[in-house]
């Protein structure tokens, strides 16, 4: 039998991994050139860079809790005008002191996407940064703050705004139910684990900032 998902989903029904990630060797998390993958409830080291890998046990459970903590991103960007037609959305792009990445590998390639950065549509006027912030623990369990603009993009459905952010704590063992894994990915790998073409334009803009950093 396939496995279930350890959360079920929005309406309490069972969530059934089709075909179940493989998580990687324990040593990998500790190595930055390589990828690393956790699947739910995975074992993880006890920290990483540095950094707790521990429940976010005090993350909001409603919507202005959510709201308040995004009120402490103060970010320079740009006006956000998305095209007619199209719903707003927000996703983080975690980078690891390490120079790796985090992704998440949506529950039966949801979309499309064998991983992808954690992101969802700004619903019931959620502002981008509550969005960014929140998608980032729903879907990769992580604590994050937001350091940056990075880009904005056009997707399938929606125009979505990602910012470059920064792991404050909680687990990616923690991931929701619309997540099977969670991978750790060094910059050189990403096109081969991100391989959705709508997630090219984020890539590039990514190693662009990651240049801006180095001068």
């Amino acid at each position: 039998m396939p496995p279930l998902h350890p959360c079920p989903d929005d309406e309490g029904n069972p969530v059934v991994i089709r075909i179940p990630t493989v998580p990687t060797a324990p040593a990998s998390w500790q190595e930055p050139a390589r990828l690393a993958t956790v699947v739910p409830n995975g074992p993880l080291p006890d920290a990483l860079n540095g950094i707790p890998l521990a429940p976010w046990t005090t993350a909001p459970d409603t919507a202005d809790g959510w709201a308040a903590l995004a009120d402490r991103a103060l970010l320079e960007e740009p006006p956000f005008v998305p095209p007619e037609g199209m719903s707003a959305a927000a996703g983080a792009v975690v980078v690891e002191d390490d120079g790796r990445v985090w992704l998440v590998a949506p529950s039966n390639r949801f979309g499309g996407y064998s991983a992808t950065f954690p992101k969802g549509r700004a619903d019931s006027g959620a502002g981008l940064h509550c969005t960014a912030i929140r998608e980032a623990f729903e879907e990769a369990g992580l604590h994050v703050q937001l350091v940056a603009f990075l880009a904005d993009s056009r997707r399938t459905l929606t125009y979505t705004r990602y910012y470059i952010a920064r792991r404050l704590g909680g687990t990616p063992a923690a991931m929701g139910w619309e997540t099977q894994a969670v991978h750790l990915v060094p910059l050189t790998q990403l096109e081969r684990v991100a391989s959705h073409h709508n997630d090219f334009p984020v890539i590039k803009a990514l190693r662009e900032w990651f240049d801006a950093q180095r001068r």
